[in-house]
C-alpha cells in the first residue's frame, strides 16, 4: 500500500495527487479483454476491517484485492462486497481462493507468490494477478498464464514483511522487461507515485485507509 501520510496533508490535495499518478498508468488489459485496473486497493484484516465502506469511496475504475484471512461470514461479506463493485465499476479480485471468487461472482484472484502453482484451480474467465519479488518471479507467472503482477518492494516500506527495495530504476527495468504488466507496490505514496509510473500498468493504493 501507499506509505504513511503525513497528516498535515489535506486528503483532498493526496486524493488528487494519487488519481493523477492512476491516470499515468500504462493501460493493460487481461487475457479475457476485460481492462485491468490502474490502481489497485489491498485490504487487511487489522488495518482496513471495513472494506465495504472503504469500496463504497473507491473511484471507479479502481481495483480491489480483498485479503479474507480469518474473516467472518467470508460468503455474506464478499456477496455484498461483489454488489458494491459491480455497482461502481470497480475491479474485485480475491486472494489465493477462486472457488470464493466465483460463489460471489468476483472478478478474479489474486495468488500470493508462493501459493501460484502450475496446479491451481483455474477458472479462464477470470482475472489473474500474483505477487512477485524478482525477475524470476516475473518470468514464473507469464509462463503459468498469469494476467499481471504486482512488483514489491519497490520503495523503503514500514510493512514488516517488506524486504530490500528495488528501487526505481530497477522497478522500470523490470517493468519494461515483463512480458505482462506489472504494478507497483511498497513505500509507493503521493509525492513518488508519479515517478513509478514509466511501465508500469498501476500502483497500489491506500486510499480510503
Amino acid at each position: 500500500m501507499f506509505s504513511p501520510i503525513p497528516k498535515s496533508q489535506p486528503q483532498a490535495a493526496i486524493r488528487r495527487k494519487l488519481l493523477a499518478a492512476a491516470r499515468l498508468a500504462k493501460p493493460s488489459a487481461a487475457r479475457n479483454g476485460r481492462a485491468l485496473p490502474r490502481a489497485l486497493f489491498v485490504t487487511d484484516p487489522v488495518r482496513t476491517p471495513d472494506i465495504l465502506k472503504i469500496a463504497r469511496r473507491l473511484p471507479r475504475g479502481f481495483g480491489i484485492v480483498w485479503r479474507h484471512y480469518g474473516a467472518g461470514h467470508r460468503l455474506a461479506t464478499g456477496r455484498e462486497l461483489a454488489r458494491i463493485c459491480r455497482q461502481r465499476g470497480l475491479i474485485l479480485l480475491v486472494s489465493a481462493d477462486p472457488e470464493l471468487a466465483a460463489r460471489i461472482g468476483a472478478h478474479g484472484v489474486h495468488w500470493p507468490a508462493a501459493r501460484l502453482t502450475g496446479n491451481r484451480l483455474k477458472l479462464p474467465r477470470l482475472i489473474e494477478t500474483a505477487s512477485a519479488h524478482d525477475p524470476r518471479a516475473i518470468a514464473r507467472a507469464a509462463r503459468l498464464g498469469v494476467d499481471a503482477v504486482i512488483l514489491s518492494p519497490v520503495f523503503p516500506s514500514r510493512s514488516p514483511s517488506a524486504g530490500k527495495p528495488l528501487g526505481l530504476v530497477k522497478f522500470r527495468q523490470l517493468a519494461r522487461a515483463a512480458s505482462l504488466p506489472v504494478y507497483a507496490l511498497g513505500g509507493v505514496g503521493p509525492r513518488n507515485a508519479a515517478r513509478a509510473m514509466m511501465h508500469a500498468a498501476g500502483v497500489i493504493d491506500g486510499w480510503g485507509s
